[in-house]
């Protein structure tokens, strides 16, 4: 009776929540979609030509954007364990990005193009206990910054979601170690209620990942 309860909660919010309903106004496939265009007009992540890869991307919301931002002489590669109906503008990967049969398929879809933005705006499986999920958040935040490390160029930007809580400090320490500043964001369209933030990490270290020196300018 408690999970109904909550589920019929979530459902009336979901339906009445205003960005859904721009989401469908607007054609995007998820609310998501303005967290990432909110991002976007403060730190100017996406311009055209640009080469995206997009990290855990289905439903899709975070690969339109950024396939209308880079145009047709830009590049998006989304990349999700789960099928994801085609999207114009969008090269789909259906694998785990760290499976090394992903990858290969990976850098023969990118065909020597320099990596200008690596997105991330994955979840784990919500078990609702919270020091499980955030442990599971920060394993997969871990995993795409140390993708994003090795296949941004230097100038290249990522832009990661995690949670608020224990490992959040530790995390952005390690960001730290590959990317010269550190920024958070908390846009508008995320929910005041959720834990959820995003890391942008800006000018990659030279060098190997996990470089040094690294300073914060939140």
């Amino acid at each position: 009776m408690k999970r109904t309860k909550t589920s019929r909660a979530w459902m009336r919010e979901h339906v009445t929540d205003s960005y859904v309903k721009r989401a469908v106004a607007e054609g995007y496939r998820s609310r998501a979609a303005y967290k990432l265009l909110e991002i976007n007009r403060r730190d100017h992540l996406l311009h055209r030509g640009a080469t995206v890869v997009d990290l855990g991307a289905a439903p899709g919301g975070w690969s339109q954007v950024a396939a209308r931002a880079v145009g047709r002489g830009g590049c998006v590669v989304a990349v999700d364990v789960l099928e994801m109906p085609a999207l114009a503008g969008v090269r789909f990967i259906r694998g785990d990005f760290r499976d090394p049969d992903c990858v290969v398929e990976l850098t023969r879809t990118l065909a020597d193009r320099e990596v200008d933005l690596v997105l991330s705006d994955m979840s784990p499986n919500i078990s609702g206990i919270a020091a499980i999920d955030q442990a599971r958040i920060c394993e997969l935040a871990a995993a795409a910054c140390e993708f994003a490390g090795k296949y941004l160029k230097p100038q290249g930007i990522f832009v990661v979601k995690v949670f608020n809580g224990e490992g959040f400090e530790v995390f952005r320490e390690s960001m730290r170690e590959v990317f010269e500043q550190v920024h958070v964001r908390k846009p508008g369209a995320s929910r005041d209620r959720s834990r959820e933030v995003y890391l942008l990490g800006k000018n990659r270290h030279s060098g190997t990942f996990g470089g040094q020196d690294a300073n914060n300018d939140d």
